[in-house]
């Protein structure tokens, strides 16, 4: 078999763990070049992986190399331009999370790239750390009957502005950029949403955007779903990048704990399911479990390239995920309750 031929245009943080997972996947996959406005950046990171050709422009990148898909990991601001780009060239796209600025561009161009007959897929890995994967099996085989109440918890005092400084910046904070992985969980576990209501604050005072969201919807499927997302809570016990996540169903429960832990609760037992994620040598420790998602998630991706299976995070699937986090903002600054399939 072949190889297919993969250009990154992005060599920020994330990049260099997404790229490390693609070396995973050598088998199938080739990176013949890397992308960076700062070429020093592309250039690191290109002596890094050993990687032969690096440019600072994408333009230049598709006028000189034979790739068959892209994977963009650069700031919201550029994925717009870029994602046209790649599709005009009739590339594959892979793009970072989230899609785009608003719904409303995101929609362009998820209908823009189907115009073109062109693999549109997000790069959505929280619903592939293993964690999740477990939790959601268990509730597919009725363990605790029909769920009707859940709470999923992502909240630290995590200095995430140390790694990405960028963030501090963005009016629009949390909600865009952990929001859009939680909403998704919840869409993953308990279907979609049929309502939802949302409260922000902003308690750190350097930041831009907001750093605290609180979000409470009711999914088709009859669950009653709170979930929160804090990157201001100073805890006993904090697990960063872990996520919490209670499921209260007829014949019992499943809590996900700390260090993966599942605790499946019935009236006759309790039993506690271990759910450690494989951790690779390249992973950071406070991001091995993220760092185990991506690859899951690159090689869901890539067997929907390869025509051997289908990807769960097309473009056109997180539109959905992406509707409930824009519509979020609406209800926190309205004070509304939304119904998203409707609006």
């Amino acid at each position: 078999m072949n190889k297919l031929k993969l250009g990154i245009v992005g060599c920020g943080f994330w990049s260099h763990y997404q790229t490390a997972a693609w070396k995973e996947l050598s088998d199938q996959v080739e990176i013949v070049a890397l992308c960076d406005r700062q070429l020093s950046k592309a250039k690191a990171q290109a002596e890094k992986f050993s990687i032969n050709r690096i440019y600072n422009d994408a333009g230049e990148l598709l006028k000189n190399e034979q790739i068959d898909f892209v994977d963009i990991i650069t700031d919201v601001d550029s994925h717009v331009p870029l994602v046209k780009l790649f599709a005009d060239h009739h590339k594959q796209i892979i793009c970072q999370k989230p899609m785009a600025p608003s719904f409303a561009q995101a929609l362009e161009l998820v209908e823009y790239c189907d115009r073109k007959g062109v693999d549109f897929y997000i790069h959505e890995n929280f619903r592939w750390q293993k964690p999740i994967r477990v939790l959601r099996k268990m509730l597919k085989e009725g363990l605790i009957g029909t769920p009707f109440k859940a709470n999923i918890k992502f909240c630290s005092s995590f200095p995430v502005f140390d790694n990405q400084p960028f963030l501090a910046e963005l009016d629009q904070f949390i909600l865009t950029d952990v929001g859009t992985h939680i909403l998704d969980v919840a869409r993953f576990l308990f279907g979609e949403v049929d309502t939802l209501f949302c409260q922000t604050h902003r308690i750190n005072p350097k930041i831009n955007g907001e750093d605290v969201a609180n979000v409470f919807m009711t999914h088709g499927t009859g669950v009653h779903c709170y979930a929160e997302l804090s990157y201001a809570s100073i805890l006993e016990d904090e697990a960063f990048p872990q996520t919490y996540v209670l499921v209260e169903g007829e014949k019992g429960s499943l809590h996900l704990k700390k260090d993966y832990q599942i605790v499946y609760t019935s009236k006759e037992s309790c039993e506690v399911i271990d759910a450690s994620p494989p951790v690779f040598a390249w992973s950071l420790a406070d991001y091995a479990l993220i760092h185990t998602s991506i690859f899951e998630c690159n090689r869901n991706i890539l067997s929907d390239l390869c025509g051997e299976g289908r990807a769960e995070t097309t473009a056109e699937d997180n539109l959905k995920t992406l509707k409930l986090v824009f519509e979020a903002y609406r209800s926190a600054k309205d004070n509304l309750i939304i119904h998203p399939l409707n609006s």
